[in-house]
């Protein structure tokens, strides 16, 4: 089977790299899109025989079109959270995924998988819950055979959660938005990973929107002091007021432009308490244990 990665360099792109190297993973032909000769080189240790790297753009029609030739299916990992100058939601998380959709229409791609985010809505006054829900509606408007994997933290390998995870659970005081209240349910980015793949077979949770979350949900602050005891000591939370940092950010966003915002603050504060089993058990996935998680997550 044929599979266009777009996205390869994330952390979940690479994670898609690696499992397919696991005993038993089906020996499938991965094409891993990215964008700069960079970040081929990066993956290149990554791919496995017969598989490859391909740099395109999301404004060539003709790149995409040659990645995408020939393919089963596609996995669409591309997005932000963070904005940038010259990087906006609209350009990062809706026109790529405008552009993808079209280009697996024009090569008659038998699966589209879309990565998402839990609280996507096209609806939303939140700027990031938006752009994931309007590229969600252009996935489930194509007329292509879907699924869309709606994600919450990640962590793992190579995550921005386990990043952030290692280095309050190295202090000895660490600083939450709101203490550290908001209830987190993290999934594993190799969990995300293997079912992208298994979702990537025509027959596999076919046009369905999943909220594929990991199988304990606990307060952020628990998460930290779990990982702080994995390391041998205690921590002490502190708390930092979520409505003045996002005053400030508000402020910084009208004098400095795109950055840390608001928006982004409603996001990783957001309370995640879903049901796991379901989405697990559509796409055939056994999730990892919450303390095998933070485990690998601390290295």
């Amino acid at each position: 089977m044929r599979m266009v990665i777009t996205g390869a360099n994330s952390a979940v792109g690479r994670a898609i790299l690696r499992c397919r190297l696991e005993p038993g993973a089906p020996p499938n032909e991965l094409v891993a899109a990215v964008r700069s000769e960079r970040a081929a080189n990066e993956i290149g240790p990554l791919l496995g025989e017969g598989s490859s790297a391909v740099q395109v753009s999301y404004d060539d029609p003709g790149s995409l079109d040659a990645a995408c030739r020939g393919a089963s299916a596609i996995i669409h990992l591309a997005g932000i959270l963070v904005e940038r100058p010259g990087s906006t939601y609209e350009l990062a998380n809706v026109a790529p995924a405008r552009s993808i959709v079209e280009a697996a229409k024009r090569c008659a791609a038998e699966k589209f998988v879309f990565v998402s985010a839990t609280g996507a809505d096209e609806t939303s006054s939140n700027a990031y819950y938006r752009s994931k829900g309007q590229a969600e509606a252009l996935v489930r408007d194509s007329g292509l055979c879907y699924t869309i994997l709606r994600a919450p933290l990640l962590l793992g390998d190579a995550t921005e959660g386990a990043a952030a995870l290692k280095r309050n659970a190295n202090r000895r005081i660490a600083k939450l938005i709101g203490g550290g209240r908001n209830f987190q349910q993290p999934l594993h980015v190799d969990d995300l990973a293997r079912a992208a793949v298994a979702a990537a077979q025509p027959s596999v949770a076919s046009n369905r929107t999943l909220d594929l979350v990991g199988p304990v949900s606990l307060p952020e602050r628990e998460l930290v002091e779990r990982a702080a005891r994995a390391l041998g000591h205690e921590v002490r939370v502190r708390s930092i007021s979520k409505g003045l940092l996002s005053f400030a950010l508000s402020i910084r966003q009208r004098v400095s432009g795109p950055g840390f915002s608001p928006d982004v603050v409603d996001v990783i504060t957001a309370d995640t308490r879903l049901d796991p089993q379901p989405a697990a058990s559509e796409v055939g996935i056994q999730l990892t244990g919450i303390d095998e998680m933070i485990r690998k997550s601390l290295g």
